[in-house]
C-alpha cells in the first residue's frame, strides 16, 4: 500500500511540476533555472522519502514527520559535501546563490571589553553593560537548553555540557573574538540564568511526561468537542515515555559512549561559531536559524537511537540511521571549517590553557582506569582474600568439632565455584 502510494504522489507531483513548466516561458536565466531546478528535485526527493525511509522511534505527531527530517538531514549532508569540495572563494560565493547579501567579510563582535557591572563612570545608565549584553541571544540560550534537556533527559549530562563549553569559549577565545565575555557573562547569564533556567524547565517538563497516563483513544470516539480539541494538542506530546538512565560509570561501555556523545555535542556546537565564520554568515541570519532548527528535530531522534542502542543491544543491534547521520554531519561540518580557514584553528593555545587542558585529561583518564580497571581487581581480590578466610574459619571449626569430611569437600567445591564465577 505504502509503495503505491507512493507511486502515486510522485506521479502526481512530477506532473503538476511539469504542468507548471510548459505553462510558462523558461527564462533565459541560468542561474534562476538551476536553482529551480534544483529545488524541484529535493523536493521529488522528499516526498519520495517521507513516504519510503524506514520509520525512526517516534511516531508523533506522525512517523511522516520524522521520515521528512531524516531525508533532510541527507539533503544537507550533500550540501555539506559539495561545500567541503569546493575552493575557499568559490564555497564562500557559493552563498551568493542562497542569499545574494551573504559572501561578503563581517566582524566580529567582541562581547569582552568593560566588564564592570556598574560603571560609575556613566552617569546616564550605570548598568549599560548588562543591557548591552542581553539581545536576541538571551531567549535563544533558554529555549537551546530548554530543548536539549528534552533530547538528553538527564540532569548532570545537561550540566556538564554546559560548563565545559563555558571553558571551550576560554580556550578558544584567541581564535574567535566571539568567544570573549565577561566573566559575569559566562557563569551568571550563560551557566546559572540561560543554561540553568532552561535545564530546570526541562526537567520539569520531563517529570510531567513520566507521570503523564498514555491511554490514547481514536479522535472520533470522543464525544465532546473539548476532549476533541486536547486529544488534538496531545498528538503533539509522545506516544510513550521512555526515562533515560544513562549509568556512565556501570561500565566501561557506557562510559565511553556517554564521553563521545558529550564529545559530540560540543563539537557540533563549536561548529556553529566556526561555521559563520568562515562562511560569513551573521549570527543573526536565517539559515543559522534553520541550522538550529534542524538539529533540533533530528537531535531528539539520534539521541534516542543511541540510548535504545546502549541500553538494550540484543534488540537495537545496529546504531540508528539518524544517528549516523547526525554523527556524519557535525563530522562534514568540522572538516569544512578545518578546510576554509586552517591558519585560525592552528592558532596555539596559551600556555596555562593547555597546562589546564592536560590537567583534565589526565584526571579523566586516571578516574577511568581506577574506576573499570584497578577498582575492580582490588574489590575481586578482597572478595577471594575474605572467602579464603572464611573457609580456613569453618574448616577449623568443622575439625575441632569432629564433622565428616565431606562437608568439608561440600564448602570447598563451593567456594572454588563462587571463585571462578568472580
Amino acid at each position: 500500500f505504502r509503495r503505491a502510494h507512493t507511486l502515486t504522489v510522485l506521479f502526481i507531483l512530477t506532473c503538476a511540476l511539469g504542468y507548471v513548466t510548459l505553462l510558462e516561458e523558461t527564462p533565459q536565466d541560468t542561474a534562476y533555472n538551476t536553482k529551480r531546478g534544483i529545488v524541484a528535485s529535493i523536493l521529488v526527493f522528499l516526498c519520495f522519502g517521507v513516504t519510503q525511509a524506514k520509520d525512526g522511534p517516534f511516531s508523533r505527531p506522525h512517523p511522516a514527520y520524522w521520515r521528512f527530517w531524516l531525508c533532510v538531514s541527507v539533503v544537507y549532508e550533500l550540501f555539506l559535501i559539495f561545500i567541503l569540495f569546493q575552493t575557499v572563494q568559490d564555497g564562500r560565493q557559493f552563498m551568493k546563490y542562497i542569499d545574494p547579501h551573504l559572501g561578503v567579510p563581517l566582524p566580529e563582535r567582541d562581547y569582552g571589553g568593560n566588564c564592570l557591572i556598574y560603571d560609575p563612570g556613566n552617569v546616564t545608565d550605570p548598568f549599560h553593560n548588562i543591557w548591552d549584553k542581553l539581545d536576541g541571544f538571551v531567549p535563544a540560550h533558554f529555549f537551546g537548553w530548554y530543548l536539549k534537556t528534552l533530547m538528553i533527559r538527564d540532569w548532570w549530562m545537561c550540566m556538564i555540557i554546559s560548563v565545559m563549553f563555558e571553558f571551550l569559549e576560554y580556550s578558544l577565545e584567541h581564535q574567535l573574538p566571539n568567544f570573549s565575555e565577561c566573566w559575569w557573562d559566562h557563569w551568571i547569564m550563560d551557566v546559572i540564568l540561560c543554561n540553568g533556567l532552561g535545564i530546570y524547565c526541562g526537567m520539569k517538563t520531563l517529570s510531567w511526561l513520566s507521570l503523564k497516563t498514555y491511554k490514547w483513544q481514536g479522535l472520533w470516539n470522543i464525544p465532546t468537542y473539548k476532549g476533541k480539541m486536547k486529544r488534538i494538542v496531545f498528538q503533539f506530546t509522545p506516544y510513550s515515555w521512555v526515562k533515560f538512565e544513562w549509568k556512565p560509570a556501570s561500565s566501561l561501555r557506557r562510559w565511553l559512549a556517554v564521553c563521545g556523545i558529550i564529545f559530540v555535542f560540543l563539537l557540533a556546537e563549536l561548529n556553529t561559531f566556526y561555521l559563520k565564520f568562515v562562511l560569513w554568515m551573521p549570527p543573526e541570519h536565517y539559515l543559522v536559524l534553520l541550522r538550529l532548527v534542524f538539529f533540533v528535530n533530528v537531535g531528539g531522534v539520534a539521541m534516542r537511537e543511541i540510548y535504545d542502542f546502549m541500553d538494550d543491544p540484543k534488540f537495537h543491534k545496529k546504531l540508528g540511521q539518524q544517528a549516523w547521520l547526525v554523527a556524519a554531519i557535525t563530522a562534514t561540518e568540522f572538516l569544512i571549517v578545518v578546510k576554509y580557514d586552517p591558519y585560525t584553528l592552528t592558532l596555539s593555545l596559551p600556555f596555562y590553557i593547555t597546562q589546564c587542558w592536560i590537567l583534565g585529561i589526565i584526571l579523566v583518564l586516571t578516574w577511568t582506569a581506577w574506576r573499570f580497571f584497578i577498582r575492580d581487581i582490588t574489590l575481586r581480590y578482597k572478595e577471594i582474600r575474605r572467602q579464603k578466610q572464611e573457609h580456613k574459619h569453618e574448616k577449623d571449626k568443622c575439625l575441632s568439632n569432629g564433622d565428616g569430611h565431606s562437608s568439608i569437600l561440600d564448602e570447598q567445591n563451593g567456594n572454588k565455584l563462587r571463585e571462578r564465577k568472580l
